[in-house]
């Protein structure tokens, strides 16, 4: 296909998408839509360095070392160096990453890696459309790795128009039914015996995706059959906390399959799921980093196992994997409900997280678990090219869509960072500049530029932490409106070239506690960053006081690199 055939076939299937899929029938249960990857555009700061770091290492991989696990299953000749670890043809889970890179690369944009890719492991599926790369007659988490399959095929076929991926979707699903349990069920003691330890949270998610892209029933009912409803989100809907003791990434990811049953059967038990879902989470689960899970599993509330998981484990946080789950969850919220609190938790579990990942290597060394305990050090997973190398690519490549978000009354700003967003109304192109050097500063600056005057309203998210009141500008002149807490503030007016907004937050330095049973442990932060000790004293929980001006041993911990650190205090 030729540059200008696909940027033909993406603009069709784009607006068909959004024509017969997002204004359709589950038009009325979004507030606001995403913007496509290509409409935004990181200029400069900490989210732009890491996303171009992420992007230029995984473009880079070898493609024959991608397909070689395939291609010695299909018994083709297969050239390259042993990926090794949990990826090869002996490993844990073999070629289990490939879907996930595929994904990503096409969310980056790279459309002629991406279709190496997919011909070359189109090649290996046989007469059989065996999918798997494992060359026994079984294969490890054939539910976990199907889900990856089918979303590096979606991207394909969707981002980066490569036809032939929606045909080979097809292929893929039909090839794996011999491998995946005929009905869905939860991980643990009685999952089916041939797949123990499987994860099907986000096929429903996945196969839905399917059936909006090949029309076809069948993968729609499919993914019904697969959603975890009498198990976990009949209970949520309920309101009833049924995280404790499950497996955290697991559990939070499976909440996007809800939210995809939500926007395209309809059922309102879906969202309240999800919000719920997202409100214990957030109560009961969350270190201030906005991640969880300590060993992986969400702990029982009110019971003070957040703070004693500080020194009986360093594997505090599925990083790239459970922020992946959490930005997702969160970019479907806002789109549900337009709330500004799905913002603030997108914001904290980014800066805190996986912007703090360790950067990959070509050896496979992933940054896996963040560490809370008292003085730590960032180090790579023990087993090479883990499940986080698949997540890690997905995350990063999706930060332009978490930063803008639209409807047909304006655009909302969700992130402060260096960028830019493109977007039509009425027939004439507009463009928004964003200039911050946020969130080392709480300033940002926009910047309107468009061929006519247009009426539209520009929507600032305020963040809850703000205690002092915002400051918004408009062509240098105060802005009197709501710039409530917890709120997009909206800016309506009929904009023209060259127009200007200014947003000014405090970013106050607040102590938070590690859970309701431990109000004296607490995390430093200073605005949505927290802030760790840099070589710390030797002591669990020194004491500390929080004034306005910090210590020059703290930074956030995304700065952090080889230098050992604490997260948490007690306080004065």
């Amino acid at each position: 296909m030729t540059a200008a055939s696909r940027r033909t076939f993406l603009q069709c299937t784009g607006a068909a998408a959004a024509g017969a899929l997002l204004w359709g029938a589950p038009r009325e249960r979004e507030k606001l839509r995403e913007f496509a990857y290509r409409d935004v555009k990181l200029t400069a700061g900490p989210l732009k360095e890491q996303y171009e770091r992420i992007y230029r290492f995984y473009l880079s991989l070898n493609n024959d070392r991608l397909l070689k696990v395939y291609r010695q299953k299909a018994g083709l000749a297969a050239p390259g160096e042993d990926m090794g670890g949990w990826y090869d043809a002996e490993g844990f889970v073999p070629g289990h990453g490939l879907g996930q890179y595929i994904s990503g690369l096409a969310r980056f944009g790279a459309a002629d890696k991406v279709r190496e890719l997919v011909m070359g492991y189109a090649a290996t599926l046989g007469a059989g459309d065996n999918p798997y790369a494992s060359r026994k007659a079984s294969t490890t988490w054939p539910c976990y790795i199907l889900d990856k399959y089918e979303a590096g095929l979606i991207d394909a076929y969707r981002l980066t128009g490569i036809a032939e991926a929606r045909e080979l979707l097809r292929r893929v699903v039909r090839g794996a039914q011999a491998y995946i349990p005929d009905h869905t069920y939860d991980r643990g003691p009685n999952s089916p015996k041939q797949a123990p330890y499987d994860e099907p949270y986000i096929l429903p998610e996945n196969l839905f995706a399917t059936y909006e892209i090949t029309g076809d029933r069948a993968y729609f009912d499919m993914a019904k059959k697969y959603l975890l409803d009498a198990l976990y989100f009949d209970p949520l809907a309920q309101n009833r906390n049924v995280l404790p003791g499950k497996h955290a990434y697991s559990h939070a990811i499976a909440l996007s399959s809800a939210a995809k049953a939500y926007l395209l059967v309809g059922d309102p038990k879906y969202l309240a799921a999800i919000r719920n879902g997202w409100d214990m989470l957030e109560a009961t689960q969350q270190y201030a980093s906005g991640g969880w899970g300590p060993k992986e599993a969400f702990v029982p509330p009110h019971e003070g196992k957040l703070a004693a998981s500080l020194s009986s484990t360093r594997d505090h946080f599925e990083t790239p994997c459970g922020y992946y789950a959490q930005a997702k969850l969160a970019r479907y919220l806002l789109r549900f409900t337009g709330e500004a609190r799905y913002g603030d938790g997108l914001e904290r579990v980014l800066y805190n997280t996986l912007l703090g990942a360790l950067d990959p290597t070509n050896q496979g060394d992933f940054f896996y678990y963040s560490d809370y305990q008292a003085r730590a050090v960032k180090t790579f997973y023990h087993s090479k090219w883990p499940c986080c190398s698949g997540t890690l690519i997905q995350g990063v490549a999706d930060y332009p869509i978490d930063v803008y978000f639209y409807n047909r009354s304006g655009i909302y700003v969700n992130l402060y960072t260096p960028s830019e967003v493109r977007w039509t109304k009425r027939g004439a192109p507009i463009r928004l500049i964003q200039t911050t050097r946020y969130p080392a500063e709480g300033s940002a600056e926009f910047r309107i530029e468009t061929a006519m005057p247009q009426d539209f309203t520009a929507y600032l998210r305020i963040p809850a932490w703000a205690t002092t009141s915002a400051k918004i500008r408009v062509n240098g002149k105060a802005w009197n409106g709501d710039k409530a807490q917890g709120k997009f503030s909206d800016v309506r007016r009929k904009w023209r070239n060259g127009d200007t907004m200014e947003l000014e937050l405090s970013l106050p330095v607040r102590g938070e506690a590690i859970d309701d049973r431990n109000k004296d442990i607490v995390a430093l932060m200073k605005g949505p960053l927290m802030m760790v000790a840099v070589s710390p004293p030797g002591d669990a929980f020194p004491e500390i006081a929080f004034t306005r001006e910090l210590d020059q041993r703290f930074k956030p911990f995304y700065e952090v690199k080889s230098e050992t650190y604490s997260t948490y205090f007690r306080q004065q």
